[in-house]
């Protein structure tokens, strides 16, 4: 059998297994296209059915989350825990609190997390969880007994060397630390269960900037990949959350001008430049919508639309908000107004459609289990501080993620080198995640 066949029939039982899973099917089917030439070269990952097993999660836990709200009404929602994968490490993944939250979407972001995870070289294996609770415009006790009640479950299923999860969509510092104290109560331990904890309680700094700051520095080596630099490009960013308002903050440190940001309502334009400050306040301070941006910024206009950011001209485009925003179309038209680069900040933001366009114009495109590692790389050290009890500063965790992140772009170049696709940073991610994997699958027999 083929590398060809071999892959293609896996999908096809990916999708005959779980037909209505169609986020999932598009997260293995992305990867798995992409490793061809690696099963033409190793016959024992055929022989040992690794995709097989990859392809399907260690675990799946779906529960119930009863909880009040302030009414005194009682609410339910899902909660679920997917660990993928522990052949590097202990799972790791975050937990992601949206009403879009189901099987499919966990699972599809589980995959791509066991990946993730192995390109930054630390020892994690890879899961995600969540639920379809809404944060939005929840008060703080609602917050509280949510996440007590979610905790209640999970937390028997979860350890600082077993599976630390970390935030997401939905999922702050509010949550989080409902949620570690939910935990400690339960089980009268005081460790490194989840990440992106307070500085006062065993966090680390960097975290709240780490996924947009390693974006830019990703980007910085796209770029000087393509003999580039930062001075005077436009940027734009969808999204205004965490990794997007850090990412806005790191581009304008290297020289570059971010024009545009977005939430789900829609997206503010700037020409001379978004104002990071004030976008902090807007969404940290206020919890606001970004069309509260326009009202202290009269260079500023409202549009929304949020798709409509994709028209905006500019050099390189940062998908930051979610999962397929930015289509072939939005793709065409990057293309046309002379983008030369498109880093993913969220998970899967891109369809496989938009992503062929970029290769077949020859935009260099960053996937975003490389591109957008830094939060997952900084959630890795601060379980390593904990283990060691101590807290470093934050230029050395800083100095530790922009080197993760050279190390994973050089990875991911070596390995589209070796396996005859010099330059696609896609292929390059996946063969070099898949393989470090499924090496340590098969020392490990069949577990």
């Amino acid at each position: 059998m083929s590398g060809r066949e071999y892959v293609d029939s896996v999908i096809q039982r990916v999708q005959k297994r779980d037909p209505d899973q169609p986020e999932f099917h598009q997260a293995v089917t992305e990867v798995l296209e992409t490793l061809v030439p690696v099963f033409d070269r190793h016959p024992e990952y055929r022989k040992a059915r690794i995709l097989e097993r990859i392809t399907e999660p260690e675990r799946q836990v779906l529960f119930r989350v009863p909880w009040q709200d302030d009414k005194g009404e009682v609410q339910v929602n899902r909660g679920m825990r997917v660990q993928f994968n522990s052949a590097l490490g202990p799972y790791k993944g975050g937990l992601r609190f949206h009403p879009s939250v189901r099987l499919s979407i966990i699972k599809f972001l589980g995959f791509e997390q066991v990946f993730k995870n192995s390109l930054t070289g630390l020892g994690m294996g890879g899961g995600k969880g969540g639920s379809d609770f809404d944060p939005k415009d929840k008060s703080d006790d609602e917050m509280m007994r949510f996440c007590q009640s979610f905790m209640t479950e999970m937390f028997r299923h979860i350890g600082a060397t077993t599976d630390v999860p970390a935030g997401d969509i939905g999922v702050g510092i509010r949550a989080i630390g409902y949620l570690f104290g939910q935990y400690k109560r339960l089980t009268k331990r005081f460790d490194g269960v989840v990440t992106g904890k307070g500085l006062n309680w065993g966090g680390s700094q960097v975290r709240r900037e780490a996924t947009g700051f390693a974006l830019l520095y990703f980007v910085e080596e796209m770029l000087a990949g393509i003999g580039k630099k930062f001075d005077g490009r436009r940027v734009v960013i969808s999204g205004s959350g965490n990794v997007a308002m850090y990412a806005l903050k790191k581009a304008h440190e290297l020289g570059a001008t971010v024009v545009a940001m977005s939430d789900s309502g829609g997206y503010i334009h700037e020409p001379d430049g978004v104002d990071f400050e004030t976008i902090r306040r807007i969404k940290e301070d206020e919890r606001g919508r970004i069309k509260d941006y326009v009202k202290d910024r009269p260079g500023a206009s409202y549009h929304e639309v949020c798709k409509g950011i994709w028209t905006i001209p500019a050099d390189i485009a940062l998908p930051c908000a979610t999962q397929n925003e930015l289509d072939g179309d939005d793709a065409e038209t990057l293309v046309k107004n002379g983008c030369l680069l498109v880093a993913e900040g969220a998970n899967m933001p891109c369809t496989r459609e938009a992503i062929r366009v970029f290769h077949k114009n020859g935009v260099a495109y960053g996937p975003g289990k490389a591109a957008n590692a830094g939060g997952v790389s900084t959630s890795a050290l601060e379980m390593s501080q904990n283990s060691i009890m101590l807290m470093w500063t934050f230029e050395e965790v800083d100095a530790k993620l922009k080197q993760i992140m050279k190390n994973i772009y050089a990875a991911a170049t070596r390995a589209a080198d070796e396996y005859g696709c010099p330059g696609n940073l896609e292929t390059g991610a996946n063969i070099a995640g898949f393989v470090k994997v499924a090496d340590a699958m098969l020392e490990q027999g069949l577990v």
